[in-house]
């Protein structure tokens, strides 16, 4: 079977994420994303064989891309890693904690969400992961970066350690740009960057 039509997709998608907005997950059905939008219920299972199910997980999935896709536009201009690290933080922390949909979710259906997010998981760490690796190559060639360190460790590291602080802070403001200063530069990056670049 080819592929479905990716507009189509997108289509889909669109509008089983306004049933979620509307009804939440658990009563979001297939009809409710048929009448969403407008296409028959036979194309919907065409493009999404799992049903209700398959549709939702992929639902998770668009919402996250979208969401590190402006993460990536905000962080754009940053001039350094640090500062695109400081830069991330505080705007994805700041878009989930705004984000009324998943604000709902959570305190309506943590049940039903929370395991498709961390089924989910392994994409945004592969797309920060990927996005990191050019950045510290820049700081390798500046002779920023701590000596003999692998970059896509480091990567991987900073991607694991940025999701976790995204979702669950602790006892870091994430919200005082102050606090941020700290936490990157002195907590979460002393071991990928030299003292130098972490006090510019």
């Amino acid at each position: 079977m080819p592929p479905a039509d990716p507009a189509l997709r997108e289509r889909l998608l669109e509008a089983a994420y306004g049933c979620v907005a509307q009804f939440g997950l658990a009563k979001t059905t297939v009809e409710d994303v048929v009448k969403e939008s407008g296409v028959s219920r036979a194309t919907v299972y065409r493009v999404f064989p799992g049903g209700k199910d398959e549709l939702l997980h992929e639902v998770v999935a668009w919402e996250m891309g979208r969401f590190f896709g402006a993460l990536a536009e905000a962080v754009a201009g940053a001039p350094d890693f640090a500062s695109l690290v400081e830069a991330g933080l505080v705007f994805a922390h700041r878009a989930v904690s705004e984000h009324a949909v998943l604000q709902k979710i959570l305190v309506t259906e943590p049940e039903r969400l929370l395991p498709l997010m961390t089924t989910e998981q392994h994409r945004p760490l592969r797309f920060i992961t990927a996005y990191l690796v050019p950045f510290l190559e820049r700081e390798r060639r500046a002779d920023r970066l701590r000596p003999g360190l692998d970059q896509a460790a480091a990567a991987d590291f900073v991607a694991r350690m940025l999701l976790s602080l995204i979702g669950s802070p602790g006892r870091w403001n994430i919200d005082d740009p102050t606090a941020v200063r700290r936490l990157v530069r002195e907590d979460l990056l002393v071991g990928v960057l030299t003292p130098e670049a972490l006090a510019s």
